[in-house]
């Protein structure tokens, strides 16, 4: 698996991760076909509620992770939008310690909370805040299990909706990998106005399967080089995934390789000073004609800089350009067809990041299913006080 012998991934006890991980299309496949069982229900608790009220605001939220999950679907849903829904991405982090700058009472409300244990008492606060603060306050819980306070907090509500993910999803590593992807494909199932064909889930779960077989070659190519950082860079939707991407490989590194995301255009303006010989730049590249011209713009200035930083390209097809600018080039659509939009690219661009933090990882002699034995970071956050909010 993606290179790893079975006994160095038991050595290194890494057979969380690196199963979660190659699991992914197996997960989504079994998610899709449950989805389209139950779509006319989830739509149509929905459409109740758009009808009902002249301006719907959608809050996409959770923490770390859960939180990449609202930041990357956001600008896709925003711009498939042409009715009175208004869609916004705010972690509870920042919802609890702040409520009364993003929760407003004449505002109706769906809260979307994205959540792999449902446990986390942010997540748990952020609806309460909801619950007293807005008069029309809707959820939809998003999460990997059913035993978790969000999930059970809903049970009989009926302006409430529950989407559990597979249980597989419930990913036993400290890293969120496969319930990342998972929440992610269930939210935009459930609010995307385009068609989300079985076609187009059988194209990008080949793509998948595919790319997870071939990822690991790529992979050694990369971490022959001796990087101690890591930028992540991309636009639109995919500069909110390089988050989740950075965050993946310094989580599972312990902190020992130093991990920044930015946009492809905002790199320019002071985080490239980030770059030296030891670094490693992934630039996710759009299929959008338009958007990728400043994909490639940044591949050009950073190919002709002789920083001495190895630069990697994920894109949906190459092309001898970029082929001659990279030093690794990973194109993720072996398929006749197109992906519409860069949400599907999202999905498998996420795995280049999570195979090469696992390998990195195991390279450093860290070990990825708890890469923090101090406890400094947990799977499910420990230490939050909180606070009784006054109005």
């Amino acid at each position: 698996m993606f290179n790893l012998s079975t006994e160095k991934i038991i050595q290194m006890n890494a057979v969380h991760t690196t199963r979660e991980i190659h699991q992914q299309p197996v997960v989504w496949n079994e998610l899709i076909s449950g989805f389209s069982e139950q779509n006319d229900t989830f739509k149509g608790f929905l459409e109740s509620i758009y009808k009902k009220h002249n301006k719907i605001r959608v809050i996409l939220t959770g923490a770390g992770t859960s939180a990449f999950v609202g930041d990357t679907l956001a600008p896709e849903l925003a711009r498939q939008n042409k009715r009175n829904v208004q869609f916004e991405s705010i972690p509870t982090t920042n919802i609890v310690s702040n409520p009364s700058h993003y929760l407003f009472k004449d505002t109706p409300t769906i809260l979307v909370s994205f959540a792999r244990s449902g446990n986390s008492p942010e997540s748990v606060a952020t609806v309460r805040l909801g619950q007293e603060l807005v008069t029309d306050f809707y959820q939809v819980v998003i999460t990997c299990n059913k035993d978790g306070q969000l999930a059970k907090n809903i049970h009989g509500d009926a302006n409430s909706l529950l989407l559990l993910m597979p249980n597989k999803s419930n990913d036993q590593s400290l890293a969120m990998t496969s319930s990342f992807t998972s929440m992610i494909i269930a939210a935009y199932a459930l609010f995307t106005e385009d068609v989300f064909t079985n076609n187009i889930a059988n194209q990008l779960i080949g793509n998948a399967e595919q790319l997870i077989e071939k990822i690991g070659d790529y992979i050694d190519n990369v971490i022959a080089f001796d990087f101690d950082r890591i930028a992540y860079l991309g636009s639109g939707l995919l500069a909110q995934l390089s988050h989740e991407a950075a965050l993946k490989m310094l989580e599972l590194t312990g902190g020992q390789v130093v991990a920044i995301h930015e946009s492809s255009l905002g790199f320019r303006h002071g985080p490239k000073s980030f770059l030296n010989d030891k670094s490693v730049v992934v630039i996710f590249i759009s299929q959008d004609p338009y958007t990728r011209k400043y994909d490639l713009d940044i591949l050009r200035e950073l190919a002709a800089g002789k920083l001495g930083a190895k630069i990697v390209v994920l894109t949906e097809t190459s092309d001898e350009e970029v082929e001659s600018l990279a030093d690794v080039v990973i194109s993720v659509n072996d398929g006749a067809n197109s992906f519409s939009n860069d949400f599907y690219l999202a999905l498998l661009y996420i795995i280049f990041a999570q195979v090469l933090a696992v390998k990195k990882s195991i390279l450093l002699g860290i070990t990825p299913d708890n890469p923090s034995p101090s406890g400094a970071i947990s799977r499910v956050v420990q230490g939050v006080t909180i606070y009784e909010y006054s109005k």
